[in-house]
């Protein structure tokens, strides 16, 4: 919760992948809210009412995950509409010529784009492909497990275009910009 909360503050990017990294490692512990709070919850060096607040905040998502069915696979409704909302986001700039340079980004990733969504995936938009790659990438890292020359050229280019994106929308949730989406 104090992690979320603080990635959803300064970047969205990240925050949809942390939950996402959630999901997953309580789907690893089978939902177990005694390995939960013992591998998740007891790090956190806070006091024991915080650490109750966190608790309750980890039974919640698990929780949530159970009542929406994902225990298996897929994700939380409120991390899939931030993605589509990001998605939104992203034909938005994409149809603005003052986002020229968002524009060059996307052009030079677009045949990656196209290599990726021909590829067995369930990502609903351009953006969801780029999180599932960049999700995909975390977990190559976390195996230590090397990647090609090609991959990590690709992988620079979703980085790119999805900070420039999570910048964009946290200047529209600060005020800083205005725009319709």
């Amino acid at each position: 919760m104090i992690i979320a909360r603080q990635k959803k503050k300064e970047n969205i990017a990240e925050y949809v992948l942390y939950i996402w990294q959630l999901e997953d490692l309580f789907r690893a512990y089978q939902f177990d809210l005694t390995l939960i709070n013992r591998e998740l919850v007891d790090r956190f060096q806070v006091n024991s009412n915080e650490k109750k607040v966190i608790a309750q905040w980890y039974r919640d998502m698990a929780e949530m995950m159970s009542i929406e069915n994902i225990t298996q696979n897929g994700h939380l409704i409120f991390i899939q509409n931030t993605v589509n909302e990001l998605n939104r986001l992203h034909l938005a700039l994409l149809s603005l010529p003052e986002y020229f340079e968002y524009h060059n980004i996307y052009n030079l990733l677009k045949p990656d784009l196209l290599v990726l969504m021909q590829r067995k995936t369930d990502a609903q938009n351009e953006i969801e492909l780029c999180f599932v790659a960049l999700y995909g990438l975390m977990m190559l890292r976390l195996k230590n497990s090397g990647i090609t020359k090609e991959t990590e050229e690709s992988m620079k280019n979703i980085s790119l275009l999805i900070a420039h994106l999570s910048q964009k929308y946290h200047q529209i949730e600060n005020g800083e910009i205005e725009l319709n989406y």
